[in-house]
């Protein structure tokens, strides 16, 4: 049974797609299960995992819960229909605990496999809502998950620099449409994280070699 009030069924048929990963942006891991199981607040996640690795299930794997908020990725809208949402609790500014990682990609498993989820399929909160969302942020770890399959991570060969290029690419891999600015500082947030200077061949690069071997399947 679901702790957190905060959820509803999944619209019009559909089943999870995606992982949105999160952080909470809080104080703690017990504030943030308070605001997450808050009616008030009517937000939610359906696992929360404390920095010392405990993973709280917060709404049923099977229930729409309210973390993804306005958005989209391939094209899709609705993300919170089409995914499940595990919150990391951590501020934003510190390194995310090894026993919290752990408990993460213990966790994963299961999800990709009972809902026959890509690992492509696993994503940022920044990805699916680029310039309104900056979680889980530069300290995250993807290499780390994408080393073990649960996510995934380029294999970049520099190339000449071709803003055209670059925005289809971005399309193709999955990203919305967005203003060129946001798009560099999204794909790099993820794949880059703090990296500065106009776009360059590592940049195009990188969404060259997720567009190629990572395509989304779009709307």
């Amino acid at each position: 049974m679901s702790r957190s009030p905060n959820f509803g069924p999944r619209r019009d048929g559909l089943r999870p797609e995606l992982v949105v990963l999160h952080y909470t942006a809080m104080d703690s891991c017990e504030a943030a299960a308070r605001a997450l199981c808050d009616p008030a607040r009517e937000v939610s996640a359906h696992y929360l995992i404390s920095e010392a690795g405990e993973v709280m299930s917060l709404v049923d794997e099977e229930m729409r819960a309210w973390h993804a908020g306005a958005g989209e990725w391939a094209g899709r809208e609705d993300v919170n229909s089409r995914s499940i949402g595990i919150e990391l609790s951590n501020t934003g500014y510190t390194p995310f605990a090894a026993r919290q990682m752990a408990a993460l990609e213990a966790l994963l498993p299961g999800i990709l496999s009972r809902w026959q989820i890509d690992p492509k399929g696993v994503i940022a909160h920044s990805d699916m809502a680029p310039g309104r969302k900056i979680d889980p942020g530069p300290r995250f770890d993807w290499l780390r998950l994408a080393r073990q399959g649960l996510s995934i991570w380029p294999e970049p060969q520099d190339q000449a620099v071709d803003w055209p290029r670059f925005r289809a690419d971005a399309v193709e891999f999955g990203y919305p449409q967005m203003a060129d600015e946001l798009l560099l500082a999204t794909l790099r947030l993820r794949f880059r994280p703090r990296f500065e200077g106009p776009l360059d061949g590592r940049d195009m690069g990188i969404m060259a070699d997720l567009a190629a071997r990572f395509p989304a399947k779009r709307a």
